[in-house]
């Protein structure tokens, strides 16, 4: 039994990351409803909005999940919501989890946190995590600046632990997903995919900006401070990238750039998979193409194996 759907209760091992403002009901239960899990953000630090959105979820009977992005919470009060409200799955990230695994877990909630690194992965799962989002530099929004691919670091955190993995970073289709199991994942987390999806709620400017972006039309930002991102190379991240530092107020209108398509108000956060996506695409579409890619190319390599072959 693969664990992931276990913990998820989900039809299919494909996450929808969590991205502030744009992971809420709309996209994350069009995601659900495909058979994937959707996930509510609650980065924004919009409490009241995010609580609204989760409780719209629990509504719909739909196998979803929360992210509490530690770093980011004012206080415990969405802690102690998700606690109450019902919910079955979290992943955390931003932060040490320690303090947040015994009150989730007591409320019966798998705990999964995002991890960057071999060393967090090791004492996050010391600490008692039911699980790791595995997130490699590939990825979009907030990362480590020192850089490791989800193909490396999938295969040094499997080599030291036994816990469930979600790989992060760089996946957009069953051929990323059959590379991740390959390597031990038993999921899959996506967040430019679903950003450029007909059910994501974003401008139709950002979506076509990741459909025009090639492998190389990202940019690793404020590498030598905190927060380090990657996001699409657009005039207002070449500035960013040029002076090697982002101002304070680098993030004022970056709802502009989602909801307005205004792609120079704020830094447009994407992954490198933007270069492989070349489509706006339903959810639907989206999670059923994956998974029937998946299949296809697990049967191939099974069927290699069988006869001991290469081709």
């Amino acid at each position: 039994m693969n664990r992931v759907l276990a913990h998820t209760g989900a039809r299919y091992p494909i996450v929808q990351a969590p991205m502030g403002w744009i992971a809420r009901s709309t996209l994350a239960g069009a995601v659900s409803r495909a058979g994937g899990l959707g996930i509510i953000e609650t980065s924004s630090g919009e409490t009241e909005n995010c609580q609204r959105e989760i409780r719209a979820m629990v509504a719909s009977g739909l196998p979803f999940g929360v992210n509490l992005p530690i770093r980011f919470l004012k206080d415990d009060a969405m802690l102690r919501f998700v606690c109450e409200v019902g919910i079955r799955f979290v992943t955390t990230s931003a932060g040490s989890p320690a303090k947040f695994i015994a009150p989730l877990q007591a409320a019966g909630i798998k705990v999964y946190h995002a991890v960057p690194t071999l060393e967090t992965a090791l004492k996050c799962v010391d600490a008692g995590v039911d699980g790791l989002v595995v997130e490699g530099s590939e990825g979009g929004g907030f990362k480590n600046p020192e850089e490791v691919s989800t193909l490396v670091l999938l295969q040094a955190i499997r080599e030291r632990v036994d816990v469930p993995l979600i790989a992060a970073g760089g996946i957009v289709d069953g051929r990323g997903m059959a590379a991740a199991f390959a390597l031990g994942a038993e999921a899959i987390q996506m967040g430019t995919r679903f950003v450029a999806s007909a059910e994501s709620p974003v401008h139709a400017h950002y979506k076509d900006a990741i459909v025009s972006a090639d492998v190389t039309g990202t940019w690793m930002l404020n590498t030598k401070s905190t927060p380090c991102i990657r996001a699409l190379k657009t005039d207002f991240t070449q500035v960013l990238h040029t002076a090697g530092l982002m101002p304070a107020d680098t993030f004022t209108g970056i709802q502009q750039v989602y909801f307005g398509g205004d792609m120079n108000a704020a830094p447009a956060l994407a992954g490198q998979s933007a270069g492989l996506i070349h489509a706006v695409q339903p959810v639907q579409q989206i999670i059923e193409e994956t998974v029937a890619e998946f299949h296809a190319i697990t049967a191939r390599l099974g069927a290699m194996a069988a006869v001991r072959q290469f081709g």
